[in-house]
């Protein structure tokens, strides 16, 4: 007899703020199950709807990082594989973006806090300004099963296990894989995006409550880290079809060239576009992609920072 799959629903009120392998798993699922996740936003409630940038200063940091879970997988032990299948994932209609002192890609050149508030309800699109719309494609910033041995664990960085991994290509349809450390996995999510370009400059996407709906499955095989199969399709569909601008970091270290790419796609932005300089740093955070061009010649790296000219409608009329 074949055994019928079931649909489980994450208590709205249970959250953790560290991994722990000793936490009591809130949630026992079978493999194959589902689970229906109500997430909170990134500062469990600290920043609302109707905040503004002096709610920065006073954030409890202790509270920064909500996660579901845990929640137990029958069968899965050390050694296995965790694939977690994105059935569906849509925002509850507001999310915020920030600049947040000594964080991000270039903290010295944006001292100051910022906050933006966006409105979500549209679903597939929210507008930055009258003439700069960004598409929308949720993700949860954070998926991890709980690393091995884990006491009190923050949840920042991420590692082997998954966890803060900020991955914007884990949206609907994406399977993501996470070697298993402790037995029943104990995976955990949350830190949801309404979205977000690659590398999250600024140290925030667009941070949002999030509803999301994912199917476990145990797998019998290793992998050393975590790995993902996107849906068929392009991985940038809502912007493919117009042109892009990009600029680029050029040099010996990686890190810095990302800085000084970006550093430029922020010139352009208020040059070309009439935005502040903190909002370019924003949405740089959620639009901009970076990405390692090359990495092969004489120890000479280059980073290009991709802006995808669709999020500008008005302008390509």
């Amino acid at each position: 007899m074949v055994r019928q799959m079931a649909t489980h629903y994450f208590p709205s009120d249970r959250v953790h703020y560290t991994w722990d392998a000793a936490a009591e798993p809130v949630l026992t699922i079978a493999d194959g199950d589902t689970v229906v996740f109500e997430t909170r936003d990134v500062s469990d409630g600290q920043i609302g709807p109707d905040s503004d940038e002096s709610v920065i200063a006073g954030l409890d940091w202790n509270r920064v990082y909500p996660l579901c879970g845990p929640v137990f997988v029958e069968g899965a032990e050390p050694g296995d594989t965790l694939a977690i299948e994105v059935l569906d994932i849509h925002t509850k209609g507001w999310g915020w973006a920030a600049i947040l002192p000594g964080l991000g890609l270039l903290p010295d050149d944006f001292p100051d806090p910022y906050l933006r508030i966006f409105d979500l309800t549209e679903g597939d699109v929210t507008h930055f300004r009258e003439d700069i719309t960004v598409p929308l494609d949720p993700f949860m910033g954070t998926m991890g099963v709980c690393p091995a041995g884990a006491s009190g664990t923050p949840i920042m960085p991420p590692g082997v296990f998954g966890g803060n991994l900020d991955t914007r290509q884990l949206v609907r349809g994406t399977t993501l894989y996470l070697p298993v450390q402790e037995r029943g996995a104990l995976f955990s999510t949350g830190d949801a995006h309404g979205c977000q370009g690659d590398g999250e400059i600024c140290v925030t996407g667009l941070e949002a409550p999030m509803y999301a709906t994912m199917r476990f499955r145990v797998e019998k095989r290793s992998i050393p880290g975590p790995q993902y199969r996107t849906a068929a399709g392009p991985l940038t569909p809502a912007v493919d079809d117009g042109t892009f601008f990009a600029t680029t970091g050029v040099g010996p270290d990686l890190f810095e060239n990302a800085q000084n790419a970006t550093r430029a796609m922020i010139d352009h932005l208020v040059s070309e576009h009439d935005l502040s300089p903190e909002d370019a740093y924003v949405l740089c955070s959620l639009v901009v992609d970076l990405k390692i061009s090359e990495i092969v010649d004489a120890g000479q790296f280059v980073v290009s920072a991709v802006l995808p000219e669709a999020i500008f409608p008005i302008e390509l009329l």
